[in-house]
């Protein structure tokens, strides 16, 4: 059942893509929400293929990967945020003080989750509800911190702009992310939960169409 989820999921993040690089009116920060799909095109699809690919070096590798576009591609969210309130008018986040302070936040954040998370990681297989795939070998030992602090971020984000320009869902977007995130979640899947990162994403993109159909009406 799982293998079909994240497959589902794969081609879902696939149509936000195509969705989010039709509506282009210009690249702009907010473009970073397409390399943040990307990684989640790949992550998905992965871990998909995981009982396709079978156990051993190739799938092991390639799920290194997965853990390294986390790290990178995730904080790019951050811009993404500061990019939407520039486009949304809000006048003190267009200085330059503060496009610096959210881009050394974004290399923090990745800073963190290398030293924390990645940096000598170990993976181990594991088989659940129809899927194998290379998760690390050391138990978590606390929340992600990267994900909750990118969540901030958003969330305040999305308060600003439904303040600004009374658009809510980028809000919303993230504040179910993080609830669901937080409460588990009774059913016989790993993968059910990935529906809060894809309902995220897909406010995300709104967002991102909304705001550069409103700057050319």
């Amino acid at each position: 059942m799982d293998t079909i989820l994240y497959f589902a999921f794969t081609a879902a993040y696939i149509l936000l893509l195509v969705w989010a690089i039709d509506k282009q009116k210009s690249w702009n920060f907010m473009s970073f929400i397409c390399l943040v799909l990307i990684g989640l095109i790949y992550d998905n699809g992965m871990i998909a293929m995981g009982k396709f690919i079978g156990e051993g070096s190739v799938l092991e590798n390639l799920s290194l990967l997965r853990f390294w576009s986390h790290v990178f591609l995730t904080p790019m969210l951050v811009l993404f945020s500061w990019g939407a309130l520039n486009r949304a008018g809000i006048g003190w986040v267009k200085k330059k003080a503060v496009l610096a302070a959210a881009i050394i936040y974004a290399l923090a954040l990745a800073a963190i989750e290398i030293a924390l998370e990645t940096w000598g990681l170990e993976l181990a297989t594991e088989q659940q509800y129809g899927v194998l795939r290379y998760v690390s070998a050391e138990p978590s030992s606390g929340p992600p911190i990267m994900v909750l602090l990118v969540s901030v971020v958003l969330i305040a984000a999305g308060i600003l702009l439904w303040k600004k320009v009374g658009w809510k869902w980028m809000l919303i977007g993230a504040g179910v992310m993080t609830i669901g995130s937080a409460v588990p979640i009774p059913v016989d899947s790993s993968a059910a939960t990935n529906a809060f990162e894809l309902f995220l994403l897909t406010t995300l993109v709104w967002t991102k169409v909304h705001l550069e159909s409103k700057e050319q009406n």
